[in-house]
């Protein structure tokens, strides 16, 4: 079990991060330095904190637990002159604010970038919205969800025959919350080397879009919008899920045409190779129904474990269907440690997805678990009274 080092030190130690934020995007964004070392101060308000607390399984805060973890939490009521004077002098001190308000919200308390600038001109301040701080969509409301819909995401996904859907999980937050770490450290580079902080405008909406974008290509060339496929793909075949006959499922990829003519081959059907509706990939597409049909057939009848010994064996490129269960305890995952038991508190353990990416020499870690309401309020409070 991996335990809270508060000693240790990252690569990023030394940049204070303010984060304003709530729920999902943002603390995806911090979380990503604070594994790497930053100081985050998450700037809470007091007896409520960010709402990403309320989100509970078990009546345990979960979310929180994993993605306030290496963060030090602060109540301060930004309403009153007294707090927001504290908060100011705090971002004269940091190197990053992170927020999420609906564009105009830093105006509103005086605190606009101008403000901030002239204060700290190397400060990058990172405003999270889910259209962007600009156009004519700037002040909608921009939940995840919606923007999930509007992106062409929930278009692509799902089955032809049923409703578009939407993913399971904040995607489009998460994905913003990674493209803005990236974004933030972008920034930072440039400040390290002599520029003036900046502005950095990060809808939610873009960067999930930026996964699907050559669809926009692909639509004004043909002038078509791709249909759902379901599981699979309008760009390459064989792809898709196939029952086993003990109930669970395997995944299979043929995308380059070397591994699709391996695959006929495994199943002892090696005349698909010429058959002209499987010959290349772009016939395979076509006629994906009836490729599906014909390895859905051999795979059926075979169970999960029969068939991943023989496709592997044959070097095809073939996975089980996993749930969560079953990752938990799954040997990838605890032999590469991408889940790991954490200690905590009120559980004793708690598995979570390690640092994430890997560096070999300057790793991320785990410094302190997710903060109480709060809890650093004194400790921020004593910094910031021996600062200028």
């Amino acid at each position: 079990m991996i335990r809270f080092d508060p000693s240790a030190r990252g690569p990023l130690d030394g940049i204070r991060v303010v984060d304003l934020s709530r729920l999902v995007a943002g603390n995806m964004l911090t979380l990503q330095l604070a594994d790497f070392g930053a100081d985050v101060i998450k700037v809470e308000r007091p007896g409520e904190g960010d709402d990403l607390r309320r989100w509970k399984e078990a009546g345990q805060p979960i979310y929180w637990k994993v993605y306030g973890r290496n963060k030090r939490s602060m109540a301060l009521d930004m309403k009153s002159e007294a707090g927001l004077a504290r908060l100011r002098k705090l971002l004269r001190h940091a190197q990053v604010l992170v927020e999420n308000f609906v564009p105009g919200g830093l105006e509103k308390i005086g605190l606009a970038p101008a403000t901030l600038h002239a204060d700290n001109p190397s400060l990058v301040i990172v405003r999270i919205s889910g259209w962007g701080q600009t156009g004519p969509y700037s002040h909608k409301p921009g939940f995840g969800t919606l923007v999930e819909a509007m992106s062409g995401f929930a278009h692509l996904n799902g089955f032809p025959d049923r409703p578009p859907a939407l993913p399971p999980l904040a995607l489009a937050d998460m994905i913003a919350g990674i493209q803005g770490a990236f974004a933030t450290m972008t920034a930072l580079r440039v400040a390290e080397r002599g520029g003036a902080g900046q502005v950095i405008d990060l809808s939610l909406f873009e960067p999930i879009f930026s996964t699907i974008a050559s669809e926009a290509a692909k639509t004004r060339l043909t002038g078509e919008a791709t249909l759902r496929a379901g599981n699979q793909s309008t760009h390459a075949a064989p792809r898709n899920v196939y029952a086993c006959s003990d109930g669970g499922w395997v995944a299979l990829s043929g995308s380059m045409q070397s591994m699709a003519m391996r695959i006929f081959d495994t199943i002892g059907r090696p005349e698909l190779k010429t058959d002209p509706r499987f010959h290349d990939n772009t016939a395979r597409v076509a006629n994906r129904d009836a490729l599906d049909a014909i390895l859905g057939g051999f795979i059926v009848e075979r169970t999960t474990a029969e068939n991943l010994a023989l496709f592997e064996a044959a070097g095809v490129t073939v996975g089980p269907v996993c749930d969560m269960a079953e990752l938990l305890d799954h040997p990838y995952t605890r032999g590469r440690e991408a889940i790991v038991d954490v200690e905590d508190a009120d559980l004793g353990a708690l598995p979570m997805h390690n640092v994430v990416p890997r560096l070999t020499g300057s790793p991320g870690g785990f410094r302190r678990p997710a903060p109480a309401l709060g809890e650093h309020t004194d400790e921020i409070l004593a910094e910031l009274d021996r600062l200028p």
